[in-house]
């Protein structure tokens, strides 16, 4: 690899120790690094404005031009504390939910849940991040990355980790989003170099929590809590195969034009 890889990783938390080799480990300088949100990210790959993103995992099927990179993913098998639908009704009572379109895999994830376990169909109304307004104009809120971390404790609202959901609903973890490269970049390269810096992160991780919990108004309980109970950063055969279902699920409600399962094609560069 000659020249830079542009890279648009995600500005939230749960990214950190994925790239914390490439700002601070022996990766450092080798990569042109920006911090986009996820939906945003996946605007700059297919714009080709950047060669690697982490992508909401939905993407993989909207553009044909992603190849996985398996160099490890933003996943959980069980709560994952970041998406959460907070509603002033019970769930199989909502009809309209105000949704950050920040990540386009977790407003299709609650749109699955919705439908496939509760049976009910809302209509979708984005909204930026902020709850009260989102309660306003409809029954309940999808909140995502940080934001839905610090959400303050209300005993009037009901709160429903999507991530704890869709492992009731399948038993298989939830990968909201993976490293992908446009095809065009591809390089046998690549995953080793993108898990030498998740490695570093993992290993520094007292690190990253001492410098990113303060800035992001997290308290480090919770972000330690987070990246060690929460978040799993695997992608190993039960996150490609919770994948795989996701995007039939999606791909089922129309929600993207056709299934696309996971071969071991689609995950090597």
């Amino acid at each position: 690899m000659s020249a830079k890889l542009r890279v648009c990783a995600v500005g939230y938390l749960n990214t950190s120790p994925l790239v914390w080799g490439f700002l601070h480990g022996p990766q450092q300088g080798r990569i042109d690094l920006s911090f986009r949100v996820p939906a945003e990210c996946a605007d700059l790959l297919r714009s080709g404005q950047t060669d690697v993103g982490i992508p909401p995992s939905i993407e993989l099927a909207t553009n044909p031009d992603l190849v996985i990179i398996p160099a490890g993913s933003i996943s959980s098998a069980g709560p994952v504390a970041s998406v959460l639908l907070v509603s002033r009704r019970p769930i199989d009572r909502i009809e309209s939910l105000a949704a950050d379109t920040s990540s386009r895999t977790s407003v299709a994830l609650a749109q699955i849940i919705l439908t496939r376990k509760y049976h009910r169909y809302v209509k979708i109304r984005p909204y930026p991040p902020r709850l009260g307004e989102m309660l306003d104009i409809a029954d309940a809120a999808l909140l995502i990355g940080d934001p839905a971390l610090r959400l303050a404790p209300d005993p009037g609202l009901h709160v429903y980790d999507l991530g704890a959901e869709w492992h009731s609903l399948t038993r298989l973890p939830m990968v909201y989003a993976v490293w992908a490269v446009r095809r065009a970049a591809a390089d046998p390269e690549l995953a080793s170099l993108f898990q030498a810096s998740a490695r570093y992160g993992l290993d520094h991780l007292d690190d990253v929590i001492d410098r990113e919990a303060p800035e992001r108004g997290i308290p480090s309980a919770l972000a330690r809590r987070y990246l060690t109970e929460n978040i799993r950063f695997d992608f190993a055969e039960p996150e490609r195969r919770g994948l795989s279902l996701f995007l039939e699920y999606a791909a089922d409600l129309g929600l993207v034009h056709e299934k696309k399962l996971l071969g071991k094609e689609a995950v090597s560069c």
